[in-house]
């Protein structure tokens, strides 16, 4: 049932999965970048360990490498309007997630 409020219609969708599309992928790694009104989202996968270790290497003072290497995991493309309300939606999450560290039982 759709709800119309000021600022849009709220309704319930239900997105089918193609191939392989419902299956979770894991990331550590994020990127943007912006190209003729385009957000282009990189997600990608370093080891932990090869992280851990660079952050020893980094502490120690020791010299890291200029470049690292890790796994596309997907790419996503979207217009500004939809990352504005991926936005959106981040934000809400995050407010929820430290309102629930902040209740102490």
């Amino acid at each position: 049932m759709a709800e119309r409020n000021e600022k849009g219609v709220a309704l319930t969708v239900k997105l089918t999965p193609v191939e392989h599309a419902d299956q979770p992928v894991s990331a550590n790694y994020t990127t943007v970048g912006v190209t003729q009104g385009i957000a282009y989202l990189d997600f990608g996968f370093i080891e932990p360990a090869r992280l851990a270790m660079l952050a020893r290497t980094a502490r120690d003072g020791k010299a890291i490498p200029e470049s690292l290497d890790g796994k596309l995991v997907v790419r996503v493309a979207m217009g500004l309007d939809v990352l504005q309300r991926l936005h959106q939606q981040l934000q809400q999450v995050l407010v929820g997630v430290r309102g629930k560290r902040e209740v102490k039982p």
